[in-house]
């Protein structure tokens, strides 16, 4: 197809065929993409007949895609990421008078230790502005990301997409959160022989901790793993149970009344918080714009000096 031809072709039929080709569904493609089933059902069969190839086959609830449709988005990802990029240059955005929606992810003890500080801010700085959170941790960040369910997250990352780029926000230290009403700090034999929880987003029922006490030749022990930091006071109020918590999410709960906490009794590694796009983000004025106050209100000046314990 020379460039001409590109006249006959529809850009949203494009999009509609990058969003077929990661949900692999013609329902959730609809429900991404804000539009009805039959409006991707029809756009599917103009696809098929503007590219001259069935495009995917039907695998019970699944649809597989042909050995052509996975070539057709091998050179069609580039080119709209391109013309993205490209249209994002020229847009301007200000945050006072916009109505966007933002779509973002964090791990809940970013949403309840960090967060709450920057809604703040921006309900200031851009009112009319709409965030949706969802839920991203280490495990799912690079699939949320590649699949534009968001378009930045926060959390401890591992690996990410080829096309995406990570910005540290913060090291920290773990602390140990306890309901408790002892003063006295906790020694290693105390933190090793009481009851522990572990937050775990994929029901593990160990952590880095336990990894860092192996290597001491110690271990504790684990009676409950749950998946989110949040429940944590409730779960705890009147027992002896402790959790590792990161310092802002502990910080946060001890502002509140709910929980207190102090610094582990033995020496660990620090970890790193980090925020993450797709370069194809880079210079979109309004995801820019998000990125600072992410940097401004989640990140920590010591981030790029020295680690130092929390």
């Amino acid at each position: 197809m020379n460039r001409n031809e590109l006249r006959k072709a529809d850009m949203n039929l494009m999009v509609v065929f990058e969003t077929l080709m990661q949900e692999r569904n013609v329902t959730r493609a609809a429900e991404k993409l804000f539009l009805g089933q039959p409006t991707i059902s029809a756009a599917l069969n103009r696809l098929r007949a503007l590219l001259n190839d069935p495009l995917f086959i039907r695998v019970g609830h699944r649809m597989e895609p042909t050995a052509r449709a996975h070539e057709i988005l091998r050179h069609l990802s580039p080119a709209l990421d391109a013309m993205s990029m490209a249209l994002g240059q020229t847009r301007e955005f200000n945050p006072a008078d916009s109505n966007m929606t933002f779509r973002i992810g964090m791990s809940d003890d970013v949403e309840f230790g960090l967060f709450p500080a920057m809604l703040r801010a921006l309900r200031v700085e851009a009112p009319k502005v709409v965030i949706v959170v969802k839920h991203v941790d280490y495990w799912n960040i690079s699939d949320l990301l590649a699949s534009g369910e968001i378009t930045v997250g926060v959390c401890l990352t591992r690996e990410l997409p080829a096309n995406a780029k990570r910005k540290t926000l913060r090291r920290m230290k773990p602390q140990v959160a306890r309901a408790d009403g002892s003063s006295e700090p906790l020694t290693l034999d105390e933190y090793c022989s009481r009851p522990h929880v572990v937050v775990s987003h994929v029901a593990n029922i160990s952590s880095f901790a336990d990894d860092w006490l192996s290597a001491l030749g110690r271990k504790r022990e684990v009676v409950l793993s749950v998946p989110q930091y949040s429940t944590l006071p409730a779960l705890m109020a009147g027992t002896n149970l402790l959790a590792n918590i990161p310092a802002y999410t502990g910080r946060s709960m001890m502002d509140l009344g709910l929980l207190r906490h102090e610094p582990l009794p033995f020496i660990t590694p620090a970890l790193e918080l980090s925020m993450a796009w797709l370069s194809v983000m880079d210079n979109d004025p309004a995801e820019r714009w998000l990125r600072s106050q992410m940097e401004k209100h989640m990140g920590d000046e010591s981030s790029s000096a020295p680690m130092q314990p929390e």
